[in-house]
C-alpha cells in the first residue's frame, strides 16, 4: 500500500490535520519523500485541508461541551498554525458565554449554589473544560 492510499483510507475514516497525517504515516514507516509527496498531491486534490479540518474539528467540539482554551491546545497539539485556529475561531459564530452557562445548566442545574466550595466545584469542571477563569467567575456573580 502506498503512502497515499494509507492517507486516503485514514481520511475517509475523519478529517485529519496534515501534521497527523505525517505522524501516522511515519509511524507506518514510509519514507518521508513519499509522505510528503502524498500528503501536497492530497492537498491539491482538496482531499486534506487544516483549513476545513480545523474549522470541522471547533465545530464538533463546540458541540460537545468545551470551551476556547481547550480546543485551541488541541489544534496546537494537531500540529494545526496558529494563525489558522485564530482566523477560524474569529469567524465562526460561537458565543462563548452561552455555551458556558449551558454546560454549568446541563451537568448541575438551573440553580447557582450559594456554598462557596459548590460554586469552587463548578468552576473547576468549567476551567476544565476549556473556559478562561475570568469568564467562568463572571458567571458566577
Amino acid at each position: 500500500m502506498s503512502a497515499r492510499n494509507k492517507a486516503m483510507d485514514l481520511l475517509a475514516r475523519r478529517e485529519h490535520s496534515a501534521h497527523e497525517l505525517r505522524q501516522k504515516l511515519r509511524q507506518r514507516e514510509f519514507d518521508h519523500e513519499e509522505i510528503e509527496l502524498a500528503i501536497e498531491v492530497l492537498q491539491q486534490d482538496n482531499l486534506q485541508s487544516d483549513a476545513q479540518f480545523t474549522e470541522s474539528y471547533i465545530n464538533n467540539r463546540v458541540n460537545a461541551g468545551f470551551g476556547p482554551i481547550k480546543i485551541i491546545h488541541e489544534l496546537r497539539q494537531k500540529g494545526v498554525a496558529r494563525d489558522l485556529i485564530e482566523a477560524k475561531m474569529s469567524v465562526l459564530p460561537i458565543d462563548w458565554n452561552e455555551s458556558l452557562e449551558l454546560q454549568r445548566v446541563k451537568k448541575y442545574g438551573l440553580q447557582i449554589p450559594n456554598d462557596y466550595s459548590q460554586r469552587m466545584k463548578q468552576a473547576r469542571f468549567l476551567q476544565n473544560k476549556g473556559f478562561s477563569p475570568e469568564s467562568v467567575m463572571r458567571l458566577f456573580r
